[in-house]
């Protein structure tokens, strides 16, 4: 046990966490997410599994740890329903209130359709698998700096 740290922060996601420098991206993906193959285009190659965590559970675990990036119009996104455009699912406002709690004055999150979502996630740094049963509970989050 370390003081200060979640207990239920597996020691993947430390470790994926403490090797992202500024401005590198981590997907926090929902259980249909298509994560592995996802994953094998990212810098680590890596899903990371968190099971038993809604979206939202785990952006606040992550972020608990892990700044937000405002220093970029948007430190993180969400998916977009297909055809839904910027209306966010009651998944995605659950999140939006973790996120916009943990983002930097001045940070913003956007909105990505998923096909866009699908291509960014693969140029990330790693993907985190949670069990979040709702449709495109899926996010972004891009690491800031701390001051």
């Amino acid at each position: 046990m370390l003081k200060g740290i979640d207990p239920r922060m597996p020691a993947a996601l430390l470790d994926v966490l403490m090797r992202m420098g500024h401005g590198d991206e981590i997907a926090v993906v929902d259980a249909n997410f298509p994560s592995h193959s996802t994953a094998a285009d990212t810098v680590t190659g890596q899903v990371i599994e968190l099971p038993g965590f809604t979206a939202p559970e785990a952006i606040a675990l992550v972020t608990s740890l892990m700044p937000l990036d405002a220093f970029v119009p948007e430190g993180a996104f969400w998916m977009q329903r297909d055809g839904a455009g910027d209306v966010p699912d009651e998944v995605h406002s659950e999140a939006l209130k973790v996120m916009m709690a943990e983002m930097p004055d001045g940070g913003a999150v956007g909105s990505l359709e998923r096909q866009k979502f699908y291509k960014r996630a693969r140029q990330g740094f790693a993907v985190l698998r949670t069990t979040e049963p709702r449709p495109f509970g899926c996010f972004i989050l891009r690491k800031g700096v701390i001051f």
